[in-house]
């Protein structure tokens, strides 16, 4: 994946663009390749590998079914982000518009002011920045660092940059670690991410989730038995302890440990030593012991229900996972993600959220954190009918009064947008063309827009 200095390839398809074009791309940041047809964009491609691209696709030339379907075949890549270029607005009826709409993040027509020009070409290098830093960032990785997180645990807000510290500095120190949150924020990502930055790297990880077992059963779980030990019990059986040896334990949900159970994980942790129920000889295991709950275990204790000293023994180092509400445009990034690893696969690939999606993500409280939003988002991938995601799709309501407050310029020039949009197609009759030529764009733009800020189907109808 290019470094953040690194140019980003931008493959001009179909008639050479004038000079004008060339120095824009150059400044925005983009190393220029020229293809003149389907087999050289191919050919580009090819040789891009799997690094984020931008195609600037000229349609003048695009005139037959079967060159359309094989340059739709060649954009359906999910790394590619593509800007379309007319000479009239031919882009807006048949194959050529759909082709436009769903693989364009913009549409200009030339004449093509150099203002209009940068803005397009900065926008599209910074959304291929942004998309290669969300498939670095979703690849496993080898250590926390630059590619924002571990193993799918993933942020760039100050929360999570200060998690990632943590979570380094508590690795290497070979100690009980207490892991704090609610439930979906992610707990057990963190605890992976300790153990893979730990010396025990190479040896195994065992999670248990404490809460999920019949009490009668812990012990033997966490134990394990000898033949013999209880009817049933045919055969010798290690238990998840003693299955962890050399490496880490994850005792998840600590807090609805039984009393029982909470004595003889007492007993391992002060000693270091195990008995198998029906065993006669107790038996050494070297193990890290993380725990983790969404229970506040400080009022277990005090109500008795969770022994003081086994808190003690587990909670050396405490560490916090924040919700997501407390996370910023991470909400965003985490879409963003989920998206590109559900969302990208043709025929029917949808390439981003509308303003009131994205909108209604930074709204929602997030009371299932994580593992709300990647449902939503997996939700909304089936649900969608279009190339974006709506907050219907989310199944979520947009603020009441379609906006929240912008934290970036960029989000206050979107929401101006929407707002002049709508305006125009009142003053209009929603009549698409007349609405256009007021706006000052094409009717293609116009209609990639509205789908960008979700206009209503019904607002679009009329052309």
């Amino acid at each position: 994946m290019p470094a953040a200095t690194d140019p980003i390839d931008l493959i001009a398809f179909g008639a050479e663009p004038d000079a004008a074009w060339r120095r824009a791309a150059l400044d925005a940041g983009f190393a220029w390749h020229s293809a003149a047809d389907i087999a050289a964009l191919h050919a580009a491609l090819q040789r891009n590998g799997n690094g984020v691209c931008g195609v600037l696709l000229d349609l003048r030339d695009v005139d037959d079914a079967g060159a359309l379907q094989a340059l739709a075949g060649e954009l359906a890549a999910p790394r590619l982000r593509s800007l379309s270029v007319q000479r009239s607005d031919m882009a807006t009826s048949g194959a050529l518009f759909e082709l436009a709409l769903r693989y364009c993040v913009d549409s200009l027509v030339e004449p093509v002011s150099t203002t209009v020009l940068k803005l397009a070409l900065d926008s599209l290098h910074r959304r291929l920045r942004l998309l290669g830093e969300a498939r670095q960032r979703s690849a496993p990785a080898g250590a926390l660092g630059a590619a924002g997180g571990f193993g799918g645990l993933l942020g760039q807000s100050r929360p999570m940059l200060r998690l990632f510290s943590e979570l380094e500095k508590v690795a290497a120190a070979d100690v009980p670690v207490f892991i704090a949150g609610e439930t979906g924020v992610g707990k057990e990502l963190a605890a992976r991410a300790i153990h893979e930055l730990s010396p025990r790297r190479g040896q195994p990880f065992v999670a248990i989730n404490c809460g999920s077992i019949q009490p009668h059963l812990l012990q033997s779980e966490l134990f394990g038995y000898e033949k013999g030990a209880f009817t049933g019990a045919s055969q010798r059986r290690i238990g998840r302890i003693e299955a962890a040896a050399g490496g880490t334990l994850l005792l998840d949900e600590i807090g609805d440990l039984p009393a029982d159970a909470q004595a003889g994980l007492l007993r391992f942790l002060q000693e270091g030593r195990i008995d198998r129920l029906g065993g006669t000889t107790s038996i050494a295991v070297d193990v890290r012991v993380l725990s983790a709950t969404h229970v506040d275990l400080e009022q277990a204790q005090r109500s008795g229900q969770f022994r003081t000293d086994l808190y003690h023994r587990l909670c050396v180092v405490e560490i916090d996972v924040p919700p997501l509400r407390a996370r910023g445009d991470d909400i965003v990034l985490l879409a963003d993600t989920v998206l590109l690893r559900h969302g990208g696969a043709p025929p029917r690939r949808i390439v981003g959220f509308t303003d009131a999606a994205l909108h209604a993500l930074r709204a929602h409280d997030w009371p299932g954190n994580v593992r709300e939003l990647i449902n939503r988002v997996r939700r909304a991938i089936v649900m969608c009918e279009g190339t974006r995601i709506d907050a219907a799709d989310l199944g979520l309501n947009a603020p009441a009064d379609g906006e929240v407050a912008a934290t970036s310029l960029e989000q206050v020039r979107d929401q101006a947008i929407g707002r002049a949009i709508n305006l125009a197609l009142e003053r209009n009759q929603h009549m698409v063309v007349r609405a256009a030529d007021e706006l000052g764009v094409s009717r293609a733009t116009l209609y990639r827009l509205m789908e960008r800020h979700g206009i209503p189907p019904e607002s679009r109808h009329r052309a």
